[in-house]
């Protein structure tokens, strides 16, 4: 496309007056994956400033730069006054407004996204939906996967993968959406068809502040829905009834809503629940009917996870016979809730709660399951929201008979210090504190004994840990296996 012609989608922005009209080949926002014809937009972020990289991106075939202040370039230079923001119309325009070519569905929520998607997606495809997920693990297309380093992608990023979909002929997307994301814009361009909301509990503080912040945050995926009602192509809102900051969302949206819950009176409910070992049976309320399921996960979690699912499935105007179909064939996703079997004669659980709910929702589970002691291996991450890690102990030492404390993803911060952090909460408390994390698993399984339950909580899927500025390779699953074999 040529530069003059994708300039045009840049609305009440300075004109480019420049005799060059290149044509653009790619629009990056990286310095290092600039090549030859590419259109080089500076975003200035927290540690590096792209405007201090605008010589390398020319050096690399650069064919334009977008800046908020002049540049030194001998290409032609755009000066906006939002850069991210210009990045996200650029590249919704680049790539031809691809979201408009999908049935696109966002999640957000502090816990249960990941579960939500996955369940979601095979809703669709049972449906015979050709489906594309953005998340937390990854980005899959059809049935290939990619690495992802965000939950939600900047938007060149997205903008890119949505294409992607559309060229491989994926009809319906879902996503993760961060609040993070939401708040720095990288979802403008991005057409919504369906926005479902899980739940609203501590994350994120370091960033947000405030939960009336974060839930602001939150709430931009549905005040971004729209405000024209489309009866061809409807908007739909998917809240918890359960959750109080549900009515807030519901007064910034003018999309259809449709609401699910257990407590309080929604559309989709579950009724008469019953919970065992291995697995979770209960009544699916729906306008439409209601039919007895039964699922292989435990945790009323995950009973609100199926029930947003199932909202999402409504929402697009699934048949009710496929939406229960697909969740009677549910299966886990990794690091939610997983069980780890190396051949001990107790549960071991993998799990990626990481706030204070999630961990106290995951321990209350395991506690049904529980006939002896049970063992929680938890830490807290560095750089991040220090006023849950007191919380997190807290919780940790109420609910569990034996709290180990440890290192999560400590980051750039000093372990002890975090660990010191957590302990301010549980003064007086019994627990344990080991540092090294693969030492942490070692000790709550060499001290599981049959009819005991050992949670290792907080990582969930992850394959690394980060510590001092290095990432380690670390998988919670495999050393607690490891732990297992090399215990017996």
């Amino acid at each position: 496309m040529k530069l003059t012609k994708l300039l045009t989608y840049l609305k009440n922005e300075p004109s480019y007056k420049g005799q060059e009209d290149p044509d653009i080949t790619s629009i990056e926002m990286d310095s290092r994956e600039v090549k030859t014809g590419s259109l080089f937009v500076c975003i200035k972020g927290y540690t590096v400033d792209g405007h201090d990289y605008v010589r390398q991106a020319a050096d690399k075939g650069a064919a334009a730069i977008v800046a908020e202040r002049q540049v030194d370039a001998d290409v032609p230079v755009i000066i906006v006054r939002q850069s991210k923001r210009a990045l996200a119309v650029l590249s919704d325009a680049f790539y031809g407004q691809p979201t408009k070519r999908l049935r696109l569905v966002g999640i957000t929520g502090t816990n249960g996204k990941t579960s939500t998607s996955h369940m979601a997606e095979e809703i669709f495809r049972k449906a015979g939906c050709k489906t594309g997920l953005i998340g937390t693990m990854y980005t899959k297309i059809n049935d290939e996967t990619f690495d992802v380093k965000n939950t939600t992608p900047e938007s060149v990023t997205l903008q890119k993968t949505f294409k992607k979909m559309v060229d491989r002929e994926v009809d319906t997307a879902i996503m993760e959406v961060s609040s993070h994301a939401l708040h720095m814009g990288r979802v403008h361009g991005c057409d919504y068809d369906i926005a479902a909301f899980t739940n609203l509990t501590q994350d994120h503080l370091d960033y947000h502040q405030t939960m009336d912040e974060y839930k602001h945050a939150k709430s931009l995926l549905f005040s971004q829905l729209g405000g024209s009602f489309n009866h061809e192509r409807p908007k739909w809102a998917v809240l918890n009834a359960d959750d109080p900051a549900s009515e807030y969302f519901a007064q910034v949206t003018s999309a259809h809503l449709l609401t699910y819950g257990i407590s309080n009176r929604a559309d989709i409910m579950a009724d008469n629940i019953e919970m065992a070992p291995k697995g979770t049976t209960f009544d699916l309320v729906t306008p439409k009917g209601t039919e007895r399921v039964t699922i292989p996960l435990v945790g009323l979690f995950n009973v609100y996870n199926v029930l947003t699912a199932a909202a999402i499935g409504f929402a697009a105007d699934i048949p009710f016979s496929v939406i229960v179909e697909a969740i009677k064939g549910l299966k886990g996703v990794r690091g939610r809730f997983e069980l780890v079997d190396a051949g001990q004669d107790f549960p071991v659980i993998v799990d990626y709660a990481h706030t204070p709910d999630s961990l106290e929702n995951v321990l209350n589970t395991c506690r049904g399951l529980t006939e002896g002691k049970l063992f929680v291996v938890v830490g807290c991450g560095g750089d991040r929201d220090k006023t849950k890690r007191p919380k997190m102990a807290k919780i940790a030492a109420e609910l569990a008979d034996e709290p180990v404390f440890t290192a999560d993803n400590p980051r750039s911060e000093d372990p002890l210090a975090i660990l010191r952090d957590m302990e301010e909460g549980v003064k007086g408390a019994y627990y344990h504190s080991i540092v090294n994390r693969e030492q942490a698993i070692f000790f709550a399984i060499a001290n599981a004994k049959k009819g005991d339950v050992v949670l290792i909580a907080g990582k969930g899927h992850e394959t690394y840990q980060q510590i001092g500025g290095e990432t380690f390779d670390f998988d919670d699953a495999e050393v607690a296996k490891r732990a297992v074999l090399e215990l017996k």
